[in-house]
């Protein structure tokens, strides 16, 4: 099955080859979660991510699904006086 990560900021580097504007298109086993693709992709367990399925916040163990798009990006800051 193939779904379509996007990778922001100082996480596009873990795209794979090829990727273009920040996003590829991956073929993953039926009953891939989020957590395990972003590990597929080298993404460090220990990296503040906000992970996104569809535009919403899911769990990373929820499988994904065919033409699913999972959108990784660093935490937001900002705000401060």
């Amino acid at each position: 099955m193939k779904v379509e990560v996007r990778l922001f900021a100082t996480l596009a580097p873990y795209l794979p080859p090829g990727s273009r504007d920040g996003a590829a298109i991956v073929e993953v086993p039926e009953g891939v979660t989020p957590r395990e693709l972003i590990r597929q992709l080298g993404v460090p367990a220990d990296l503040e991510r906000v992970i996104l399925v569809n535009g919403t916040d899911v769990p990373t163990d929820r499988p994904l699904r065919d033409r699913d798009v999972v959108t990784l990006f660093p935490p937001l800051t900002g705000g401060g006086h």
